[in-house]
């Protein structure tokens, strides 16, 4: 049962029946709230009640949103980062949980982009672990959460592990929330290329089988609208927020060639990153967007090398779509065709906001820099961890031009949250 207002009394309030929340979907459950005024501030509480009882109605619990103004009439703030519980770094109750979530909360965001890695299925989470200088970090843990995620259960039990925290419950009561998927959500720079014969910690070495698993499970526990029955569930989508912003969401991880070499010199399905679908689609959405600000939402940056261990001729193998200095080549020909298009199209305003490389940055790229120049500059932002292991910086490629306007990054890698170094944009 979903109760909303705009006064905190509920006086007067409009009530729905939402669907029923089973066993079948892990006991999560949404509803759509229609007619809904613009730019104004809602109260809502939730209850759930069982149908076979007749007075079953459990505790209420409340929380609060904010519509978007069909006026540019107030700014729009958001933040976004990514990387949640990962390496370990889990829910310590000696330092108050995820303590990052409730800075977030205080900056009163409209809204929030959790930039992929809501989850980390393939890292363990122990009683205990060390940290830099000798300190001991301390975790709850849970069954599901105490190995990798190999089983339904197991990947729904790493959504719910996150949720125990108060501070990401809080968080999540009063701020609207955009997600999107990366790796982790299943297991390490998993492509149609990842081998899990040699992990001792899987059973299940099918990737195909622990992708259905996972996607389900982040499907089930992400703030996102399902699509009809019939229809593909699909993570990129675009989000309105009035005359001033456009939200572009995308996913890097679902139509991707395996990850490789990554040095190709034509296209091909070896080479897609977003693939042709979703880039066609992009470019659509981009050119019809009337918002004086286009954000895309990436999640994972563009000229940065992240190295995914070597191929079976030795090579370098690239788990994102920078492959080093030059021109471009693989992943970097589906990213240049895009960014062409961009500037052919006259789009201004574009954006990139990211993460996943568990550090900040600010990068300028510009075509006085690059190899390749058909495209008009840009900037992108990259934030995170929330509440995982910090490493970097990672290598730049000048393909595209990058340049650093600001970073900060660990002094060793792996450093955990008590270092401090946790970012959000």
């Amino acid at each position: 049962v979903v109760e909303y207002a705009t006064e905190p009394g509920f006086r007067n309030p409009m009530r729905i029946s939402g669907p029923l929340a089973t066993s079948e979907a892990d006991l999560t459950a949404r509803t759509l709230l229609t007619g809904l005024l613009p730019g104004q501030q809602y109260h809502v509480r939730v209850a759930f009640e069982n149908p076979e009882q007749r007075r079953g109605m459990g505790a209420w619990m409340e929380g609060s949103f904010r519509t978007t103004s069909q006026q540019a009439d107030r700014p729009i703030r958001f933040d976004w980062s990514g990387d949640t519980v990962g390496q370990g770094w889990g829910i310590n109750p000696d330092l108050g949980g995820m303590r990052i979530y409730e800075a977030m909360r205080q900056r009163n965001p409209d809204f929030f982009i959790h930039s992929g890695d809501t989850i980390y299925a393939d890292s363990p989470i122990t009683a205990e672990q060390k940290a830099e200088d000798g300190r001991i970090w301390r975790n709850l843990v849970t069954e599901e959460v105490s190995k990798v995620a190999e089983t339904l259960k197991e990947f729904r039990g790493r959504h719910r592990y996150n949720m125990m925290d108060t501070n990401v419950r809080r968080f999540a009561s009063q701020v609207p929330q955009i997600w999107q998927w990366d790796d982790h959500e299943i297991t390490n720079n998993w492509s149609a290329s990842k081998d899990l014969s040699g992990d001792a910690r899987y059973t299940e070495k099918d990737v195909r089988v622990l992708v259905a698993r996972g996607s389900r499970a982040f499907l089930e526990n992400a703030p996102m609208r399902w699509h009809r029955q019939g229809l593909a569930e699909r993570v990129h989508r675009k989000i309105g927020y009035g005359p001033l912003l456009d939200v572009f969401v995308l996913d890097m991880r679902s139509f991707r060639g395996p990850n490789g070499y990554n040095r190709e010199t034509t296209e091909s399905a070896a080479t897609a990153f977003l693939g042709n679908a979703q880039l066609e689609w992009l470019v659509a959405e981009l050119m019809a967007s009337r918002a004086t600000w286009k954000v895309i939402a990436a999640d994972m940056p563009i000229g940065l090398g992240v190295p995914d261990g070597k191929d079976a001729q030795g090579r370098p193998r690239w788990e994102a779509i920078a492959n080093g200095d030059g021109p471009a080549l693989g992943r970097e020909l589906e990213t240049a065709r895009l960014l062409t298009r961009i500037r052919q199209a006259g789009i201004k305003n574009v954006v990139w906001v990211t993460a996943d490389v568990h550090y900040c940055a600010a990068h300028h790229y510009s075509p006085e820099r690059a190899v390749y120049k058909d495209f008009d500059p840009f900037w992108e932002f990259v934030a995170g961890p929330l509440n995982a292991g910090s490493f970097g910086p990672n290598p730049l490629d000048n393909t595209f031009g990058p340049h650093v306007a600001f970073q900060k990054a660990p002094t060793a890698q792996n450093m955990s949250p008590f270092a401090g170094y946790q970012f959000f944009g």
